[in-house]
């Protein structure tokens, strides 16, 4: 250990690295991920986990968590949940932790930041890490689409209205899509070929196995609909991706938001689930190396950007040149692999020719619109999904981006370290 910090001790006093150099260093001040796992992402309405609440979901992946990761729950000393629609999440991850094992000294938050909320709660807790308020916790991404909601039950006062960018704050996001698919002519065509890709890729992935080592099985109840009799079931498996999808069925869906234009569809937008949720263990490396716990991945950084709201959809495309320039990274020659939210075709296809983004490192396994996109969940489901396709392909770098709603974008950025 004394020989570590020495090293650290050498590393600050001499002259800095930068670009890859300097993120792919190994210290043991560094933040790093331990473990990284999800639930499966079931179908709306009739999905395997239509009858299973939040709270049950995030005290079984709670479970699992200590399962896999073996480690002892007391050292465990804060839990952070993304979480966008229920107010009680503070309460639900607290009183879950409890039950499924951890001790009363471990803390529980919960922070929202609309659809980055999950990467958010990594946020905070590798901050916490980094400035020594802990030295090890968990971060977890977890909604519940039928439960509450993210737009506001009555317009804002009227003083606050008087500003058009507040205004459009209220705006609903397949507005958005189409302000987005209107403004830079992002053409019905161009998203409903996206959006088959992303479908193809997500049945080619489940197909090859690629998402098993990433999803944790999770047992629960379904109820019949009719007799209200209850079936035990293990959910294991995603449910969103449609076999077979191509662009000529998804030219046949008709558009989803027509008071607002007609690009956006259900083919080419997100889908929404009943409740998923991922975790990710995150902890000092001398951590890491003093517990035998495996080292999957470093916490390079995050950021995020504000745009305007009305086209809050291309909010990735302003948040990832911001956090690469902190890194002095170059997106086409230092990135692998990149999880960008799809959560519609338009601000996806906008991104990808914006941002001059390889679409052969893009979403790998498909994206929000073959899979779903959990407004909480999606920060955290990414890094898990995007960490299993940098150890298949034996990458490095991995970035991760989503728009927010009200007009900003987040980024991630990650070294894998299971080459």
């Amino acid at each position: 250990m004394a020989s570590e910090r020495l090293s650290s001790i050498l590393d600050h006093l001499t002259p800095s690295k930068s670009g890859l150099a300097a993120i792919t260093t190994q210290n043991p001040d560094d933040v790093v991920i331990t473990l990284a796992i999800r639930t499966p992402l079931a179908k709306a309405g009739r999905g395997g986990f239509k009858d299973t609440s939040l709270d049950f979901l995030v005290y079984s992946l709670l479970k699992k968590v200590l399962d896999k990761s073996r480690i002892d729950p007391q050292l465990v000393e804060d839990i952070c949940i993304g979480n966008v629609n229920n107010g009680k999440a503070a309460h639900i991850v607290r009183a879950a932790s409890l039950g499924a094992g951890f001790p009363v000294t471990t803390g529980g938050s919960s922070v929202n930041r609309f659809c980055s909320s999950g990467l958010k709660a990594v946020q905070d807790i590798a901050n916490q890490i980094s400035m020594g308020s802990i030295e090890c916790g968990l971060a977890i991404g977890a909604e519940s689409m039928s439960e509450g909601g993210d737009r506001l039950e009555k317009p804002l006062h009227d003083e606050i209205l008087k500003n058009q960018d507040a205004c459009d704050c209220m705006q609903p996001m397949g507005q958005t899509s189409e302000n987005v698919g209107r403004d830079f002519d992002i053409t019905r065509a161009s998203q409903d070929h996206f959006a088959a890709e992303s479908y193809q890729r997500a049945e080619r992935a489940q197909k090859a196995g690629w998402f098993d080592d990433e999803i944790v099985p999770i047992n629960t109840v379904i109820k019949d609909p009719k007799t209200g009799e209850e079936k035990h079931v293990t959910i294991s498996k995603d449910e969103g991706p449609r076999w077979g999808t191509t662009f000529e069925s998804l030219q046949k869906v008709r558009p989803a938001f027509s008071q607002f234009g007609d690009k956006s569809t259900g083919g080419n937008s997100s889908q929404t689930n009943p409740p998923p949720a991922a975790a990710i263990l995150l902890m000092k490396r001398s951590k890491a190396l003093e517990l035998h716990q495996p080292i999957l991945a470093k916490f390079v950084g995050a950021t995020v950007a504000g745009l305007a709201p009305r086209i809050m959809g291309i909010g990735p495309s302003i948040a990832i040149p911001k956090l690469l320039g902190k890194f002095h990274l170059d997106l086409a020659a230092d990135v692998d692999v990149i999880e960008l939210n799809e959560a519609f075709a338009s601000m996806a296809v906008y991104c990808l020719h914006t941002l001059k983004i390889d679409h052969a490192k893009m979403n790998v396994r498909g994206g929000a619109i073959a899979l779903g996109h959990p407004l909480g969940a999606t920060g955290a489901r990414q890094i898990v999904t995007g960490l299993s396709e940098c150890r298949r392909q034996k990458k490095r770098i991995l970035l991760t981006s989503m728009c927010i709603g009200t007009g900003q974008g987040m980024a991630g950025l990650f070294v894998n370290e299971q080459l």
